[in-house]
């Protein structure tokens, strides 16, 4: 189903189209976590990319991140994107903070 939804919306430009992890429920111990004492997630997949940005001499800049990685992202940001009744975020490449390395 989700493949179907990314064939229909395809991010353009320097866009990245990400999914966040799921937050921490549970800590080591085992003790459960409550919502609002749960930290914000700052970890998605991507699972979608624009071509890249345009330079001023018309070519096109590759993205820094490929689907698939893990990425760091900034706190506050993105726009909420919901497909296929499942909340995506859409990040300019230049917002994503960093990128795990496997």
């Amino acid at each position: 189903m989700a493949a179907q939804a990314f064939k229909r919306f395809l991010p353009m430009f320097d866009r990245v189209l990400v999914e966040r992890l799921a937050a921490e429920t549970k800590t080591k111990g085992g003790i459960m976590i409550p919502d609002k004492a749960q930290n914000k997630v700052v970890q998605a997949t991507v699972v979608a990319v624009g071509p890249g940005a345009m330079t001023e001499k018309g070519h096109v800049k590759p993205l820094s991140v490929k689907v698939g990685e893990t990425v760091l992202l900034p706190e506050y940001g993105g726009t909420k994107v919901t497909l296929e009744d499942k909340e995506y975020f859409l990040f300019r490449d230049g917002d994503i903070l960093g990128k795990y390395q496997e």
